[in-house]
């Protein structure tokens, strides 16, 4: 096949998607609208495979001008994304299959994942930021799906920090794109560094992605809305969505060439983050949510490892490792995610087995030897110093104490049935997904480090991925069995809490002053009034099925009238 043809996939990634979504509100097609959520990842997963790197694909009457570009980080993120989108789409056949709302889950669902691998593949800035404000807005239907009173709160949480995020965003974007002169993401990072107000340049990147990665204080949203979803939309949120922030830092933070106090702040950022999220994951009792603050640590190791290349003479290879450990995260993270599902399906007979799969992944994930987790905190060690390299290491305990925390509190929620097992249409797609993150990390090894397969195996090597797991379940027998200690109770979402006392407060005292008259349409109206109009045009458009089509029509419609995907 041509390059030509072959570039081709780059758009069809994100035009498959919105063509599905579009599909699954339509009449014929409303009763098999979770039929396509499995098919619509495919032409990414295909262009991660066989476009080649540094393959570009151009279309500069859509919009203002788009750029899709494939490199080698793109590829490793589209890849995973792709492969968890897909198994996920299975597991949401099954898991969705008695709900009322399938076409409007699946409509979202496709808008999701179009933007977020268009994250993976934007060559310019504009680009980018389209399609990263379409995986943050489209998620939040996927958060309050159930519409309980969790879900909605958890939706409103969700929705108020991406807006925030995307303000960041497109503030440090103009600045960014200004001082280079360009909108193409390489220029814009290679001019950070010299633009007029680079620092401030980029505290509104790290804000704004840093929302969506979780980093801490920004990681609210996070332990609301992976309980609230649906199980496929949470693995889809942990596995693939969080890394839209993580790869954002990759494309626009200056490698080697960063304001030196900015490489000391995000390492240190990073390391809080990954001690914060064990310290609060173990205090909680549900088992999405401490897998919740599972993955807020495992990010902040990958922002301090993205923090290291903004340093003077950063080690060879940083963020191809930043990207290979995001790899295995999101696969790994999404078969512990669909575990739960699976769990909460088997019985006494079965749940034995699904246990020794789901602690395998799970102790991957704090690096147990010979597991992808292992060669993930391999091949990152280079780019540590000494001090952050023990701090990293010592987090593989914590992180080793929080796994066990989330199969104990996981294993009590396997059904009270002895003959039930889970349906097929949850299985399979959870073993594929749990063989991936065992096994995909092994393929890509050598490429991703330059090392070659026999490094891990080295005994050295083995010993330090294998003592901290040694260390951590040893922590937790002392701690379960000799100290009998309890976690104390620490409400989900942690700052949440005190952040929301502290508005009702603002809220009361605000309703405590006079009512504020203003002049609209040549009269006096009271605010209300006007209040009263926006609700109820906000009713019409939150109007979930309406919602998906007018944004699909839009994004498809914009496409079709510039010609741009001819």
């Amino acid at each position: 096949m041509s390059a030509d043809l072959l570039a081709l996939l780059l758009p069809l990634a994100i035009a498959v998607p919105l063509v599905a979504g579009l599909l699954s509100l339509l009449g014929p097609l409303r009763p098999h609208a979770l039929s396509l959520l499995p098919l619509a990842p495919v032409p990414g997963l295909l262009a991660a495979l066989l476009v080649p790197r540094h393959t570009s694909f151009e279309a500069p009457d859509l919009l203002i001008g788009v750029r899709l570009a494939l490199d080698d980080n793109g590829a490793m993120f589209l890849a995973m994304a792709s492969l968890l989108w897909i198994a996920a789409g299975f597991y949401a056949r099954s898991y969705l299959r008695r709900s009322d709302h399938q076409p409007r889950f699946a409509a979202f669902w496709c808008l999701t994942l179009a933007g977020n691998l268009g994250v993976f593949l934007a060559g310019d800035v504009a680009t980018f930021y389209a399609a990263f404000a379409c995986v943050s807005l489209a998620a939040y239907p996927l958060i309050a799906h159930e519409r309980s009173a969790e879900a909605l709160r958890a939706g409103r949480v969700y929705i108020v920090l991406a807006v925030v995020g995307e303000t960041c965003l497109l503030l440090g974007f103009m600045m960014a794109a200004t001082s280079a002169g360009s909108l193409l993401v390489p220029e814009i990072r290679q001019a950070l560094p010299g633009a007029p107000h680079p620092n401030l340049t980029i505290a509104l990147l790290l804000a704004g992605f840093g929302i969506k990665a979780g980093l801490v204080p920004l990681h609210l949203w996070l332990p609301l809305a992976h309980p609230a979803a649906p199980t496929p939309a949470s693995a889809a949120l942990s596995g693939a969505i969080v890394k839209a922030g993580i790869y954002g830092l990759i494309q626009f933070l200056p490698e080697g060439a960063g304001p030196a106090l900015w490489s000391d702040v995000i390492v240190a950022a990073g390391l809080v983050t990954a001690y914060s999220g064990v310290a609060v994951g173990l205090t909680q009792s549900h088992p999405k949510v401490v897998l919740a603050y599972s993955t807020i640590s495992q990010m902040g190791v990958i922002v301090a490892v993205i923090g290291t290349s903004l340093g003077h003479d950063p080690a060879p290879g940083t963020l191809a490792s930043a990207s290979f450990y995001a790899l295995h995260h999101g696969l790994a993270k999404g078969a512990l995610f669909l575990g739960v599902g699976v769990i909460a399906a088997s019985g006494p007979k079965v749940v034995r087995s699904v246990m020794i799969v789901m602690a395998l992944v799970g102790l991957g994930v704090a690096g147990l030897p010979l597991t992808g987790g292992a060669l993930a905190k391999l091949a990152i060690k280079g780019s540590f110093a000494a001090l952050p390299l023990h701090l990293v290491t010592l987090s593989a305990v914590g992180t080793t104490l929080l796994v066990l925390r989330f199969l104990i509190v996981v294993r009590a929620t396997a059904a009270a049935e002895p003959e039930a097992r889970p349906e097929a249409g949850l299985l399979w797609p959870w073993l594929a997904t749990a063989a991936f993150a065992l096994a995909v990390p092994w393929l890509l090894f050598a490429a991703a480090t330059g090392e070659a397969l026999s490094y891990p195996l080295k005994p050295e090597n083995l010993w330090s991925a294998l003592w901290p797991v040694l260390a951590g379940g040893i922590l937790a027998i002392v701690a379960a069995r000799v100290m009998r200690l309890e976690p104390p109770n620490v409400p989900e979402g942690d700052l949440v809490v005190p952040l929301g006392r502290l508005t009702d407060g603002l809220v009361r005292l605000v309703a405590t002053l006079p009512p504020l008259r203003l002049p609209i349409g040549g009269g006096w109206k009271r605010p209300g009034m006007v209040g009263d109009g926006l609700l109820k045009v906000e009713s019409a458009l939150t109007r979930w099925p309406a919602a998906g089509l007018v944004l699909l029509l839009f994004m498809l419609g914009a496409a079709a009238t510039s010609g741009g995907l001819r």
